[in-house]
């Protein structure tokens, strides 16, 4: 009976010596966290803190959006209109919004301080408006673009009562996804994965229209 305890208590240690040859430091960690080391690898890593909620899909795309893609433009002193520079702008925005049909997108109105505060809310969506209709004349549908909010004059870049052009934007962001599905699961992350891939293979794509398109774009 002792030598059957002894042979088991031999084979214990020896299995805990070989564990902690290999890593000693996976027998410190908190059961239930997640196990990060070089077999795990930096993709399977990051698909298994998306799917278990711990690392949003969102967010992410958000970050990629504000490091890629300009995500303001400016307007003229009391204007709605679209010119050439952002127009440029947004043509690169709307590039990046096509890789993505399963996000959604939402676009802020603002202006200066100078004129009334109703005045300045209605000035902010109808620069809002004008640059949904120009996502429009590039094939991008209007149900991505989830709200059309104004902020009016409520949160300048400069904070001045005088004319800033700095002040007179649109802020385009990343805001969820088409679906009712806060993740994109079952498979879809691979997909959006996959198709990013082959696309790099691919002829960047041309954007902005003609002349008569981008001015029908650009509203007043």
């Amino acid at each position: 009976m002792a030598f059957k305890t002894t042979r088991r208590l031999i084979a214990a240690t020896s299995a805990l010596a070989l564990l902690a040859a290999c890593d000693p430091a996976q027998l410190e960690r908190e059961a239930g966290t997640a196990t990060v080391d070089r077999s795990f690898g930096s993709a399977t890593e990051n698909n298994y803190l998306i799917q278990s909620g711990q690392k949003s899909y969102v967010i992410d795309l958000a970050e990629r959006f504000n490091r890629e893609v300009p995500d303001t433009i400016n307007f003229d002193f009391n204007s709605a209109q679209l010119d050439g520079q952002a127009r440029q702008v947004l043509a690169r925005q709307a590039n990046f919004i096509r890789q993505f049909p399963e996000v959604t997108f939402r676009v802020y109105g603002h202006a200066d301080k100078v004129g009334s505060a109703a005045y300045n809310k209605n000035l902010g969506l109808r620069r809002a408006q004008a640059v949904v209709r120009f996502f429009a004349s590039q094939g991008i549908s209007t149900g991505r673009l989830e709200a059309l909010v104004s902020r009016g004059e409520t949160q300048p870049v400069i904070n001045t009562e005088a004319r800033e052009r700095r002040n007179r934007r649109t802020v385009t962001e990343v805001s969820g996804f088409v679906q009712d599905n806060p993740l994109i699961m079952n498979g879809k992350y691979a997909e959006v994965v996959f198709r990013e891939y082959v696309n790099t293979a691919q002829p960047e794509q041309q954007t902005g229209g003609g002349l008569s398109e981008l001015l029908a774009a650009a509203g007043g």
